[in-house]
């Protein structure tokens, strides 16, 4: 796995301060996407041990709310083992950290039927909020909170997980 990109500092992806990883490599390709470069899965920098501890000690401060994963594609297949790692490790470190993620999947489509691999709900039992859909550019929308188009979803994904069916995520803002 790469990393094309890590933020130390991010307000734009997630409540309160966070730190940002976009992993490289996407499949969907969205027209209007922010970040074409990233849809190479050999762009950026070798994900390594290296780079999870020097996450673990940018998320030390009271400050950092949590982390968020976006890309290129968190839950493609080929970059579950070593975000899965990294959550796991995390969750431990700092169980009141939140963990979101950014996808092009589809709950109910592509996560709960299986189709993205034994991982992906591990992955995903991690994480806090799951902001799910592609990416469309006719339904862009500026003014929308943690999301770029009007089909996308915040989730509460431990709850839909448990309940195999979306929940929004209510959480404050």
């Amino acid at each position: 796995m790469n990393y094309a990109e890590l933020k130390s500092y991010d307000i734009a992806n997630g409540p309160g301060v966070r730190v940002s990883l976009f992993v490289s490599g996407c499949t969907h390709r969205c027209k209007g996407c922010f970040n074409q470069e990233a849809w190479d899965f050999d762009y950026g920098k070798p994900f390594d041990e290296t780079v999870m501890d020097q996450i673990l000690d940018l998320l030390k401060p009271g400050y950092i709310k949590g982390i968020t994963y976006l890309g290129g594609e968190p839950l493609d297949p080929r970059n579950q083992e070593g975000l899965s790692i990294l959550s796991k490790k995390i969750k431990e470190a700092y169980p009141e950290k939140t963990i979101w993620c950014f996808t092009g999947y589809v709950l109910e489509q592509d996560i709960l039927t299986g189709r993205l691999g034994p991982l992906t709900e591990e992955l995903l039992g991690h994480c806090d909020v799951l902001v799910d859909g592609p990416f469309i550019e006719a339904q862009k929308n500026l003014s929308l909170k943690f999301r770029g188009s009007e089909n996308q979803r915040l989730l509460d994904i431990k709850q839909s997980l448990a309940k195999r069916a979306p929940v929004l995520w209510e959480g404050s803002l």
